[in-house]
């Protein structure tokens, strides 16, 4: 998958991870306190999903594959975090960076796909209602989630393949918590020029492609929200897509902050925290934002797992147009 790198180094040292033994000990367990919950939460929407029939519709299904998503983006690089806080030397194989690096963007990039496809679900659902059951069938809905998922691990590929057939010679310590890009590339004892005119093409691919799409989604749907006669009716038509926004902002905001800023030092210093929030962040806030928002989905979390016994009898009603 990767291509074999002739050089002398065979591992990477972190260097991010704190030395003193009470720091290594509340870092360790605030991460695995994060980590645990986020894992809980997006399990917990996932198995509400899977559960109660009347979420097996397209915009559920998407939430619940963005939730698998979720998991296993951080699973590629929050164990290894935890395991280097601990560890006497925090370093990492070579092969070991660059499988971390090759899941982290390809499970991060299908993430953002994810959110386009939402978009065109909520799109459909309300500029066009009478035709959401053809046009978001089953198959295509397997299809556009399939897609997401191959296009961020082809893009992925690409990356990560440049990045580790450039020689590392000079230096093998990472200024960071995981295998960055943007760390890598200052450590090649070569020209990066072509590897970085690459990664800023795979990351406006990742990151400002989608974002554009999904506001020409928007554009549409509010153009469609201003022709409802009543203003309870625009606004909660509108709150059907306040909780996607809110993750939409919050992911490309921070990855375009990461990826998408000029060279500076102070945007060099922002690199070392900002992926924290997407790596910890977004995989608990996501689950806050949807379930807490969502009537059909706590409904659903509620019955499923806590036995009420009044069942929310406005589950069926206006599903396709459900809070996302």
């Amino acid at each position: 998958m990767i291509p074999r790198n002739h050089s002398a180094v065979t591992e990477f040292v972190f260097l991010a991870f704190p030395d003193n033994i009470q720091l290594q000990a509340l870092v360790f367990t605030g991460m695995l306190v994060v980590y645990v919950v986020s894992i809980l939460g997006n399990l917990l929407i996932i198995a509400a999903i899977w559960r109660d029939p009347h979420l097996h519709t397209p915009m559920y299904i998407f939430l619940g594959s963005l939730s698998i998503t979720e998991l296993c983006y951080t699973a590629s690089v929050v164990p290894q975090m935890l395991l280097s806080v601990i560890q006497k030397r925090k370093s990492i194989t070579i092969g070991g960076c660059g499988t971390q690096m090759f899941f982290y963007i390809a499970l991060g990039s299908a993430d953002s796909f994810l959110l386009v496809v939402m978009a065109y679900d909520r799109y459909v659902a309300i500029c066009h209602p009478l035709h959401y059951a053809h046009i978001m069938s089953w198959q295509r809905c397997v299809w556009l989630v399939a897609a997401s998922l191959v296009l961020g691990g082809l893009l992925s590929l690409e990356i990560t393949a440049l990045i580790f057939s450039l020689p590392f010679n000079d230096s093998n310590q990472i200024e960071h918590f995981l295998c960055d890009v943007n760390q890598l590339l200052k450590l090649a004892s070569t020209s990066t020029a072509f590897v970085e005119i690459a990664q800023f093409v795979g990351s406006v691919t990742i990151l400002s492609v989608p974002f554009l799409l999904i506001a020409v989604s928007y554009i549409c749907i509010i153009r469609t929200i201003l022709q409802i006669p009543s203003r309870k009716g625009q606004l909660q038509t509108f709150n059907t897509c306040s909780s996607h926004l809110m993750v939409v902002f919050l992911q490309y905001g921070c990855g375009s902050l990461v990826y998408l800023h000029p060279k500076s030092r102070k945007f060099d210093e922002m690199d070392h925290f900002v992926p924290l929030v997407y790596i910890f962040g977004t995989p608990i806030l996501n689950p806050v934002i949807y379930s807490l928002r969502n009537k059909e989905l706590k409904s659903a979390v509620r019955n499923s797992f806590f036995c009420t016994a009044d069942a929310d009898t406005s589950l069926l009603h206006n599903i396709h147009l459900g809070p996302l």
